[in-house]
């Protein structure tokens, strides 16, 4: 799918409908930023919801700190 939009004057973008319903995007979502060289990543914040058990089986000792990074 290609879908373009354009920046207003006051620097708003309107999703198109199309995108907004392939992704079933909700009025009132949140998203992220991401810079990417010349161009951006534009992605949903996820809820907490989503977030719960990602690091299900992660480890919790034996990894390395900030402070221990070069």
């Amino acid at each position: 799918m290609t879908a373009t939009a354009t920046l207003s004057s006051k620097f708003q973008i309107s999703i198109p409908k199309a995108v907004r319903e392939e992704l079933a995007l909700e009025a009132g979502q949140t998203f992220v930023f991401i810079p990417k060289g010349t161009g951006m990543l534009l992605m949903p914040t996820p809820s907490l919801a989503h977030l719960a058990g990602i690091a299900k089986g992660a480890k919790t000792t034996g990894y390395r700190d900030r402070k221990e990074r070069s």
